[in-house]
């Protein structure tokens, strides 16, 4: 992966390079599903966190849960969900943009004082499209889009996975950016595009 692909995925539609990573270990819950499809979303977390070498924990001290993961049918859906409007602000006029562009998936960041990810909000409506996607692929997929703050084009045109042996894998050149992106030698946030050039200098050094 070049330094250009690599500034390519923090490079938003807007053209500002913005890079965010977790600050704080990431505490998710998963709402809508069953017991299985919940191991699986928990399982993607704790592997991809793994990869990128940071942490996991039973509790923020400040959110209780800081990932929230929302497995619905309709986007109606959301605001009867009891204090959500507490937390995402603006949900009614959200919800009617996302109806109007039929969106089946959302994400939400919040920030801390440094501009490092403190929380994340998930929304997934499970359309005819998402509900052919298998759940292990689904919840890596959406688990790998939340660790980093990727440009708004990063995975529009190819995916962050990839098929090896009959099985879906998060593909190497991204577990290499996701690794290099939580080197504490990095800052946690950076909005100057130089940071994509520090990205490609610790992922030679460790392939």
């Amino acid at each position: 992966m070049t330094p250009q692909e690599i500034e390519a995925l923090f490079t938003r539609e807007s053209g500002e390079y913005l890079f965010a990573r977790w600050g704080r270990p990431i505490v998710p819950v998963v709402f809508g599903v069953k017991d299985e499809t919940l191991a699986t979303v928990k399982g993607a977390f704790e592997a991809v966190v793994a990869l990128a070498g940071h942490k996991m924990a039973e509790t923020d001290p400040e959110l209780g849960a800081n990932v929230m993961v929302f497995f619905f049918r309709e986007w109606e859906e959301l605001p009867e969900v009891p204090g959500l409007d507490r937390l995402i602000p603006d949900l009614d006029q959200l919800v009617g943009r996302l109806i109007s562009t039929s969106a089946n998936q959302y994400r939400i960041f919040r920030f801390d004082e440094a501009g490092a990810i403190k929380a994340a909000f998930v929304f997934l409506r499970m359309d005819e499209e998402l509900s052919k996607v298998p759940a292990q692929t689904l919840a890596l997929s959406q688990v790998v889009q939340t660790v980093l703050l990727w440009s708004d084009l990063a995975f529009r045109d190819r995916s962050a996975l990839a098929v090896a042996d009959d099985t879906v894998i998060l593909r190497p050149d991204i577990a290499g950016v996701i690794r290099a992106g939580y080197d504490p030698v990095l800052p946690a946030m950076s909005q100057d595009s130089a940071h994509a050039l520090r990205l490609y200098a610790r992922m030679q050094q460790t392939n």
